[in-house]
């Protein structure tokens, strides 16, 4: 009998809280305090790996790592200006799995699986089961890479394109790098925070040898989120020679103050990694509760101005829909 080892991560990711009722019980919270409800678990169910709950306080309903993954009855809130593709990613889908909304690069959805989920995320009502960029679906998206020379960067998306497994990812790698004018791989991803052990050797072999300079953008957004294991993979990554970024989002009574936001860049920088954008809230269903508006957003981005070296502050920036860049709030 072949006995097959199952890499640490996912055996962490098989361990995940998957319920609310057992992540509330973990932490020593009533279930009334963290305010949710089974309903909105239904269309977009938790997910919570404990790496992550680990770093929660415990008995505190307003922990900041908690509240961006508790379902709670807000959800359920009809908004107006809030829809189900806030970025309007359906028009710029030209075929699936592929995204091609800025001059110059394209985005491939690689899997609808994520390690976590965040109740603000934008795509938190994507169409997964129609728009992935693998199979067939990946040599419609490799031709249309190929025929638009224009095009010099890919980016890897999802979901989130760590969970491929690494054999699985080599092969989407490689067959990017067959496409000659391709001269960057940029890769989103939430997993070196949610799930640091998914950072393994075979990860950093396989960006450390790849023909492209590799840039990780990872998503990070209360400084709790780093802890000692986090830096660590991190700075595994920036040994292997992969550039890493971190974008974050600007939440309502999680990180909506110019001193939290400023640790953050602290504790990045610290962990090899450079802040580079920070979002207002897309506005996507379900999700109103985490906004905060756009002058109180300008009011604590430059006080974060005032307490941080340039290089340690992010850009500010919303996306529109069919606009052809991000947008800056402040220029």
């Amino acid at each position: 009998m072949i006995t097959r080892t199952v890499p640490p991560w996912h055996q962490s990711l098989m361990d995940a809280f998957r319920n609310s009722h057992d992540l509330a019980k973990y932490l020593n919270i009533e279930p009334k305090q963290a305010e949710f409800i089974d309903g909105q678990e239904i269309e977009f169910p938790t997910l919570v790996p404990r790496e992550f709950a680990n770093r929660m306080e415990k008995e505190n309903a307003k922990d900041p790592l908690l509240l961006q993954v508790m379902p709670c009855s807000k959800e359920s809130e009809t908004t107006e200006g809030y829809t189900s593709d806030p970025l309007g990613e359906k028009a710029a889908t030209i075929s699936p799995g592929l995204l091609h909304k800025y001059h110059g690069r394209a985005l491939l959805i690689a899997t609808g699986a994520c390690p976590i989920h965040c109740r603000y995320c934008f795509r938190r009502h994507f169409p997964y089961s129609e728009s992935i960029a693998f199979g067939p679906n990946l040599d419609q998206a490799i031709e249309y890479l190929e025929g638009d020379r224009d095009i010099s960067e890919v980016i890897l998306s999802g979901g989130d394109p760590l969970m491929l497994n690494n054999s699985t990812l080599e092969t989407v790698i490689h067959r990017l790098e067959q496409v000659d004018h391709l001269q960057r791989l940029r890769i989103h991803s939430r997993m070196p925070v949610a799930l640091p052990s998914r950072i393994d050797c075979g990860l950093t072999s396989l960006l450390k040898t790849s023909r492209f300079s590799p840039v990780l953008v990872i998503h990070c957004n209360h400084p709790n989120e780093l802890d000692q294991e986090v830096c660590d993979r991190l700075s595994d990554l920036h040994i292997a020679g992969v550039t890493i970024l971190n974008q974050s989002v600007l939440l309502r009574d999680i990180n909506d103050n110019a001193e939290t936001l400023s640790l953050l860049s602290e504790k990045l920088i610290s962990c090899r990694v450079l802040p580079y954008y920070l979002h207002l809230l897309d506005q996507v269903d379900g999700a109103a509760h985490f906004a905060v508006g756009t002058s109180e957003a300008v009011a604590i981005y430059k006080q974060l101005q005032k307490s941080l070296p340039g290089y340690l502050v992010p850009r500010m920036v919303h996306e529109k829909a069919g606009a052809k860049s991000k947008l800056p709030l402040l220029c």
